[in-house]
């Protein structure tokens, strides 16, 4: 892993080349393609619209998929390591884009103090970048805008499959406002939140992960 752009703190964001390798990224979507085929699950009855979308979008959360949630988990060292705090995951999901996509410019709820966005598959390996504000907003609102404001400026970082892009969810807006250039492109959102922070209630999206005894 390297980190090519940006500070996370000064920024709001960080560019992380090879969080995972092409191939780690493959093989995460490909064994997702493959237990759902298995259940024979139709992945085009997980489409959801939401506010921030053009056109509907296979969503998957981390909580009906075990792998994403372990993949999501495991990652949290690393990222305590990056932003300099002790964290806890929140939640993380999955979406497909298709051609002609986009995200509208968004700030993030509370579960996502700090939040990854990790490429996995470009159908085309035509690069579509994430957008993400320079200015930190102190108080977060609501927004789903088809752009930036005029006096926004705004960081385009262009991910590989396998690259991450590191921000701060809550108070960076940030969105893909350019249209998808790939036929479908497949990306895995995770989200953590300080340990002992403002936002800790939100670890494990508001739920006790339950005690084992063996």
């Amino acid at each position: 892993m390297e980190v090519v752009a940006g500070d996370y703190r000064a920024d709001g964001y960080q560019h992380l080349r090879a969080l995972v390798s092409a191939e780690v990224a493959q093989g995460l979507l490909a064994r997702m393609r493959t237990d759902f085929h298995r259940q024979g699950v139709d992945l085009a009855r997980l489409r959801q619209q939401g506010p921030l979308l053009a056109s509907p979008a296979i969503e998957l959360y981390g909580h009906h998929y075990a792998p994403f949630a372990t993949f999501h988990w495991g990652l949290t060292s690393i990222v305590e390591g990056l932003v300099g705090a002790s964290l806890l995951p929140s939640y993380c999901y999955f979406r497909v884009y298709r051609q002609g996509d986009i995200c509208r410019v968004h700030g993030d709820r509370p579960s996502c103090q700090h939040s990854l966005s990790l490429t996995l598959a470009y159908a085309d390996d035509l690069a579509w970048p994430l957008e993400v504000a320079s200015e930190a907003i102190a108080a977060p609102y609501e927004r789903a805008d088809a752009a930036f404001r005029a006096e926004e400026r705004a960081a385009s970082v262009a991910m590989a499959a396998g690259d991450a892009v590191l921000y701060q969810g809550v108070h960076h807006h940030h969105g893909r406002t350019t249209p998808n250039p790939n036929r479908w492109s497949a990306h895995l959102f995770l989200h953590w939140v300080d340990r002992d922070g403002p936002f800790a209630d939100n670890a494990f999206d508001g739920n006790t992960p339950p005690k084992v005894d063996f």
